[in-house]
């Protein structure tokens, strides 16, 4: 596929147009001298993703980075939770639904749609990838820097004349705010996917049930209420009443239900505020972050050679969806 697009013309404007053979660059030099450039940047932030983890994702740096949720990260959190299956639905529409001229105004309408609060850990690690990761701790785009290094050399090769450039910026910066988008929505489906696991292992030890996420919890919580509640009130005493209920169980109200699953989810919600504390260590430790940091960079190469829209779409906020389903179906809510 062709790299010569619009953008790479436009940002070739300024460069000297030789008035001799021999100094005339061709279309192919150009467009080998773009790709060398676009792949030495991205081996060299690669190089550095080792580093950028354990800086920032395991301990201390962790500690730093999670730290960030103090303040109103404790309730934009909570949102975040409840509004990822909303935001997953509409991301499967766009990918399932075709651009047909009949259903542009579904993609426009689903395209408004905001993936929910930017939190303030989001944000610091947005910022430090961009400036750890992708420019190196310089304030100018560094990719900007190898490109304009690897047309130098393919124009120097014909002229001695200096060479002019403009700025490669608006290049990628779309294309970076994209990804950075998107890369930030797995850090809350990683808190929804912490929160379903750390659900089933306190069902698992706390009450030897099976509860794949927070309404499964709620459920079972609300049952031992509504069975500790019921032996109080019961005719022969508390300890008849508590072996009785426990071979013939009250059903809770709706309203015990409910108010226990509204405290499950608000004290998960809390807790995924704050568990990057404890699971960014355990991410770094079995490579996830490091996988999902290499998947951004191939994306992130790949459209910038291409120029075409981002393409990274990571999958952790399907996993979570689907987590939440089956808590759901286990629950017997659907």
């Amino acid at each position: 596929m062709r790299i010569i697009t619009e953008a790479h013309a436009e940002a070739l404007v300024t460069m000297p147009i030789a008035t001799s053979p021999e100094h005339n660059v061709s279309e192919v030099e150009i467009e080998q001298a773009i790709r060398s450039g676009i792949e030495r940047y991205f081996d060299d932030c690669r190089a550095r993703v080792p580093a950028f983890i354990d800086r920032h994702f395991h301990y201390p740096g962790a500690l730093a980075t999670n730290r960030m949720a103090l303040g109103w990260d404790m309730l934009r959190a909570p949102i975040n939770l409840l509004w990822a299956p909303v935001y997953a639905l509409v991301c499967l529409v766009k990918i399932l639904v075709p651009k047909r001229t009949g259903l542009m105004w579904l993609h426009g309408l689903a395209n408004r749609v905001p993936a929910g609060f930017t939190t303030r850990v989001q944000q610091h690690i947005s910022h430090l990838i961009l400036a750890d990761l992708l420019n190196n701790g310089q304030k100018d785009s560094r990719l900007e820097g190898y490109l304009i290094e690897a047309l130098e050399a393919a124009y120097e090769r014909h002229s001695c004349k200096p060479i002019e450039h403009q700025r490669f910026s608006t290049l990628i910066e779309r294309l970076v705010a994209d990804a950075l988008s998107q890369y930030r929505m797995t850090r809350t489906a990683s808190a929804d996917i912490t929160n379903s696991i750390s659900c089933t292992v306190l069902g698992a030890f706390a009450f030897q049930k099976f509860t794949p996420g927070g309404i499964g919890l709620g459920v079972v919580l609300a049952s031992m209420l509504a069975e500790t509640l019921a032996a109080q009130d019961f005719i022969l005493g508390g300890t008849l009443g508590s072996w009785y209920y426990s071979w013939f169980p009250p059903e809770p109200s709706l309203a015990t239900t409910a108010s226990v699953m509204i405290a499950v989810m608000g004290s998960l919600a809390a807790f995924a505020a704050f568990s990057g504390v404890i699971f960014d260590p355990v991410q770094a430790a079995v490579g996830l972050h490091r996988r999902r940091l290499h998947k951004l960079m191939d994306h992130l190469q790949r459209d910038v050679t291409i120029s075409s829209q981002s393409s990274f779409r990571p999958k952790d906020q399907f996993v979570a969806r689907i987590l939440d389903m089956f808590d759901m179906i286990k629950s017997g809510l659907l």
